[in-house]
């Protein structure tokens, strides 16, 4: 086999495989040939021949092919800032789920079925519906009950302003309702010096409480040792009274025989030491008993 029957073969073979479109589960194609869509002829319509999944033949070099994902997407873009009908700032974070159903005209508004595009277009017109479902309502309703009301009427009107698009609007849901940051950082101080306040107060009367016992408790201890001082006291005069009773008693009984004990008691006291000195007159009173014949016996 020659040199040029190889180069034929490889000329052939590579027109073949790049004649041959290969579409895969899941997707749609539509040719461009010479910048124009290919389309047939329906009824006397023309309609663009998008290429179901399978194995199909184009024009090599001359046709174009755009695959386009047929499946459902998801569109989670980021949090955008929306005004209720009280004039109140909302961070709303959404996600929108959507798929394409005329193939033609999405390619043709997004500028070649470029994905980026069709996403950015969407999420303009899912935001104007929601930012119109929003300045309905207060932030009590939306929060309190209406979201899924807001949600339903946002899909629809989504799913009816998205047909331009060429685009279906299978659902619409928000995420996350928030303040901005702003607003949250003020109200969030506002809400730390009112419990402060609060705690303050409290921390006020807990301790004018505490005082108040405190003092309460100081009284009654003061009442009661005063109390038991006066029982002491009066209790003690009362037993001087009554000892001095029985001495009194004692001594009008037999007054020779008291004085005669009282003196030995002198005695004792006094000469219980062994250093102890004295300085008495001989015929002192008190060695009355000491000297009389009669403490002799």
């Amino acid at each position: 086999m020659g040199r040029l029957s190889i180069v034929l073969i490889a000329v052939i073979l590579g027109i073949g495989l790049s004649s041959v479109m290969v579409v895969n589960e899941g997707e749609r194609a539509i040719v461009a040939r010479f910048g124009e869509i290919v389309k047939d002829n329906v009824d006397g319509k023309q309609v663009t021949r998008v290429f179901s999944p399978g194995l199909h033949f184009k024009v090599p070099v001359i046709d174009k092919v755009k695959l386009l994902d047929a499946r459902i997407q998801t569109l989670d873009g980021a949090a955008d800032r929306f005004v209720t009908s009280e004039k109140k700032d909302l961070m709303v974070d959404s996600y929108v789920k959507w798929r394409i159903f005329d193939f033609e005209k999405y390619y043709l508004s997004t500028n070649g079925g470029i994905k980026s595009n069709a996403e950015t277009l969407l999420q303009r017109k899912i935001n104007n519906d929601l930012r119109t479902e929003f300045g309905r309502r207060t932030i009590k309703e939306i929060v309190s009950g209406q979201r899924d009301e807001l949600q339903n009427n946002a899909l629809a009107n989504a799913a009816e302003s998205a047909k331009d698009l060429g685009i279906e609007v299978v659902d619409v849901r928000v995420k996350q309702i928030n303040l901005p940051a702003n607003v949250s950082n003020s109200i969030y101080q506002r809400m730390r010096a009112e419990r402060q306040a609060v705690a303050k107060e409290h921390r006020a009367q807990g301790k004018e409480q505490s005082e108040i016992i405190r003092a309460t408790i100081d009284a009654n201890v003061t009442v009661k040792i005063a109390e038991a001082e006066r029982k002491a006291l009066t209790i003690r005069g009362e037993g001087d009274a009554l000892a001095a009773k029985i001495y009194s008693d004692a001594y009008n009984k037999d007054p020779e025989f008291f004085s005669f004990m009282r003196s030995l008691d002198a005695y004792r006291a006094s000469f219980s030491g062994n250093s102890d000195i004295m300085v008495l007159e001989p015929d002192s009173e008190f060695f009355k008993y000491m000297k009389s014949s009669a403490a002799k016996k």
